[in-house]
């Protein structure tokens, strides 16, 4: 090779090089960016939930000459609830290392499993208010109900929208595969799911533990 062609050569690399690197931190850049927003939505979510929090603690008391929590909860039902959805961050966390291992069957197992158990604990919820308004205990008997209604169905709401972003999810994958930008949606996915779990720990707490000992 000439003195010339080398020459040549490392001008043309050159040229590529610059070229090359702005698309790299383009990547990067939008990876960066989704994975912020994401979490900015959870902080808002987080932030609502807290809302709802410090509304029913200033309305547990506000019964209205009604039924209270002590009267109103069964905390074996609850907890048949709260093993549910926890049980279900556990397979959740299944799913994300099948996805990112791309291995179809732990992905789609731990999914379903998720799928059942979500669709297991929005059932007992559900159950429950139906319950509760039979018994004359409905939201607009007393603020304490309503508070009580919009905190746990806030929540309610929240698991039933994430069980039909698990179904996405699973249509996803199985139409494009394990692409970077799916594993990116599973990702964020699984936070929202884990999320969910906490705000529920916290509301299984406050609301039903405390309010069934008042």
């Amino acid at each position: 090779m000439s003195a010339f062609q080398a020459a040549a050569g490392r001008e043309e690399w050159g040229d590529r090089a610059p070229m090359a690197q702005p698309a790299a931190h383009g990547l990067v850049s939008k990876r960066i960016i989704v994975g912020y927003g994401f979490w900015i939505f959870l902080l808002s979510d987080i932030i609502m939930f807290s809302a709802f929090f410090a509304s029913y603690a200033v309305l547990v008391g506000q019964t209205a000459g009604g039924p209270s929590g002590r009267e109103l909860f069964d905390l074996r039902n609850t907890a048949i609830q709260t093993a549910c959805l926890l049980l279900s961050s556990f397979t959740c966390g299944l799913a994300s290392i099948g996805a990112q291992t791309r291995r179809g069957s732990w992905f789609y197992g731990a999914m379903a499993a998720t799928l059942i158990l979500g669709v297991a604990f929005v059932g007992l919820e559900t159950r429950e208010f139906l319950g509760l308004v039979a018994r004359g205990a409905g939201p607009t008997r007393s603020a304490f109900l309503s508070a009580f209604f919009t905190l746990v169905g806030c929540h309610g709401l929240h698991v039933s929208v994430g069980l039909l972003w698990l179904l996405t999810m699973m249509a996803q994958v199985f139409a494009k595969g394990y692409r970077a930008d799916i594993l990116r949606r599973m990702l964020c996915f699984s936070l929202f799911w884990h999320t969910l779990d906490i705000i529920w720990v916290a509301l299984f707490t406050v609301v039903y533990l405390m309010g069934a000992g008042q």
